[in-house]
């Protein structure tokens, strides 16, 4: 439960970092990481163009410049864009200074005004310097779909099991998540499952 939905102490780190939103309301935000990826990202977005779904992307900066056609993609569809910064960097490992000048290089191809740190780690200075610029979308269910130890079967289930009203869901338009077959398998029958629950599907 740790990581599919952080603890109140994990979210107290970051108060002013996004985790939920309206729990009076019936709606989840659907938002996809690491991408754009080619295969993967335009599957996606069939898919919500065939539900007739808005989501997230929070983008690498590095995968845009080598797949401008998808972002574009992405875009042109009507989704809102999120920085992920631009090599996928682990706040923990870097100083600030380069911490933040990756994530301002990646923004030169985005011009988002959303956040997300990779794995969701950020040196306390580094959340202070973000939160000046951008709002710092975080999560509220996480479905592993990228994990290697977790079946399809299980991916759809921590779905089922976390979501509640506000809840900010991630999912990956990555290889990791494609390949082990649990993106192909949980997004549609999660999407199938939250819109029989009554969920209104919102963005940022």
């Amino acid at each position: 439960m740790f990581i599919e939905q952080p603890p109140f102490f994990y979210r107290a780190l970051y108060p002013d970092a996004i985790f939920r939103m309206d729990p009076n309301e019936k709606a989840v935000y659907l938002t996809f990481d690491d991408g754009p990826i080619p295969k993967v990202t335009p599957w996606v977005l069939e898919l919500l163009e065939k539900y007739d779904i808005k989501a997230t992307f929070f983008m690498v900066g590095d995968n845009i410049r080598k797949h401008p056609q998808e972002f574009e993609q992405v875009v042109a569809a009507g989704h809102r864009i999120g920085n992920h910064t631009y090599n996928h960097i682990q706040g923990l490992g870097f100083r600030t200074k380069s911490y933040m000048a990756n994530t301002i290089l990646a923004n030169e191809q985005m011009k988002s005004d959303l956040f997300r740190p990779p794995h969701g780690h950020m040196r306390i200075r580094q959340y202070n310097a973000l939160k000046k610029h951008f709002r710092i979308i975080m999560w509220d269910l996480v479905t592993r779909d990228y994990s290697k130890k977790l079946s399809p079967e299980q991916v759809l289930e921590n779905v089922k099991r976390y979501v509640r009203n506000g809840s900010i869901i991630t999912f990956h338009d990555s290889l990791k998540s494609w390949d082990n077959g649990c993106l192909q398998y949980a997004l549609p029958r999660s999407i199938e499952y939250l819109k029989q629950e009554g969920y209104e599907f919102k963005v940022f």
